[in-house]
């Protein structure tokens, strides 16, 4: 009956030994106790007293804090998929305000000028967060701008990627977004930390985007440039939720139906150049009700995948967790509807000592409504940013990093490849 007085269990996954994290101080503490020191308790709405009331409680349109942004699209380099995608960089509520309203834009979002945009890298050292949204989403969330808002004041440079087609951006090639683009913001990291070469990095991705950050991270492995990252309420096992939410009437009915309808208005909005892919029947996209239809006419073939599991199989991030080599905090509600508890990777936390795993008992999906309408989440995130910001001390090395990484490398086969997802043995 703990719901009554809003109380919500938190529990903390990791490995035996989690990495040292060196202070500024001079001292060390592991990651696993740094992660549960910055973390509130968590203390929700009683009357939000399960995951499906959270979850469904997002429905409600609400302003959410103001952030103003400026737009720029970028270039795809990748030699596979081109196109365009668009990032938005956070500026200041004087600088929003002055620039003149763009009617084909999210509110508070600009174009920057061509000559703004050339003039934007610095040398300074304030810290920068890259953000990706969920599923159809993008810059304009309330859940992802309730994490801008206290950090922007505090002196945090932000800029959020916009999945192919989402927020009001346009599309040049016949693709929107999948659960493994890391591409683009791969593209946006390199850009960034050539522009802006002395700011530290972080990085925090939510549901779909948390799922692109974790396969991004894992894919940069050792040379990933980001301090550290925070993935929030991220489907992980992409096959396994997807039939967790066929299996009830209120997954397919409600959540399936509601997601499948999200992404039904992208395509309506972009139909003429993703129906030039000659595999894609727009007779077919419109009869889609469900995210699970969408994904078997759209998703599969626009990227090159034969079926939907093929894409799932590929896409999701269980396996790419293991190659993760930066400090990473992942936040998920074992309640949540949508990325279900099944399908989070409890084995992998334990296996790597680089991340850790922190689940409520209650919470929803990208939820965590206290009373007053603020999310326990954002707080989180912004307390384990600015307190590893602030404390940890970057120009040292990882103390124990070297042990770990010699616990994890097998020197002799069979070698498991995480982020290509299979083991690797001798021809003979």
């Amino acid at each position: 009956m703990s719901f009554l007085l809003g109380y919500g269990k938190t529990s903390y996954t990791h490995h035996p030994t989690p990495i040292s994290l060196p202070t500024k101080s001079g001292s060390k503490t592991s990651l696993s106790s740094f992660a549960s020191s910055a973390i509130p308790p968590c203390n929700l709405n009683p009357l939000l007293f399960n995951g499906h009331l959270q979850t469904m409680w997002t429905a409600l349109k609400v302003a959410g804090p103001p952030i103003y942004y400026k737009r720029q699209i970028f270039h795809s380099t990748h030699s596979v998929y081109p196109g365009e995608f668009a990032v938005d960089f956070v500026v200041s509520p004087e600088v929003g305000q002055e620039a003149k309203v763009e009617e084909t834009l999210p509110e508070r979002t600009t174009f920057y000028t061509e000559e703004e945009f050339e003039g934007i890298g610095s040398d300074d050292d304030m810290p920068m967060l890259v953000s990706l949204h969920g599923l159809s989403g993008g810059s304009h969330e309330v859940y992802l701008r309730e994490v801008l808002a206290p950090l922007v004041p505090k002196g945090w440079a932000a800029c959020v990627v916009n999945g192919r087609g989402c927020a009001l951006s346009k599309i040049t090639s016949p693709q929107l977004f999948n659960a493994r683009s890391t591409w683009d913001v791969r593209q946006t990291i390199k850009y960034l930390r050539k522009t802006f070469p002395n700011r530290p990095l972080y990085a925090v991705g939510y549901s779909l985007g948390a799922n692109i950050l974790s396969n991004y991270v894992g894919e940069e492995g050792d040379e990933c440039v980001l301090k550290a990252a925070i993935a929030c309420s991220n489907p992980w096992n992409l096959e396994v939720c997807s039939k967790g939410l066929q299996r009830t009437w209120l997954g397919l009915e409600v959540y399936s139906r509601a997601m499948g309808g999200n992404l039904q208005k992208l395509y309506q909005r972009h139909k003429e150049t993703i129906t030039q892919n000659p595999l894609i029947k727009d007779e077919d996209v419109t009869a889609c009700k469900y995210i699970g239809d969408f994904d078997r006419v759209v998703q599969a073939p626009s990227w090159g995948y034969p079926t939907e599991g093929a894409y799932y199989r590929d896409a999701q991030s269980v396996d790419a967790l293991m190659a993760i080599k930066i400090p990473f905090l992942a936040i998920n509600a074992t309640d949540d509807p949508i990325s279900q508890n099944e399908g989070i990777p409890y084995q992998e936390f334990k296996q790597n000592p680089y991340t850790v795993l922190c689940t409520t008992n209650w919470g929803g999906h990208l939820s965590w409504f206290q009373l007053g309408g603020k999310r326990w989440f954002a707080t989180a995130i912004v307390n384990f940013l600015t307190k590893m910001h602030e404390e940890i001390d970057f120009n040292a090395p990882l103390p124990g990093k070297k042990d770990a990484d010699a616990k994890m490398v097998e020197n002799k086969y069979p070698i498991f490849d995480p982020t290509n997802r299979r083991l690797i043995l001798p021809d003979a």
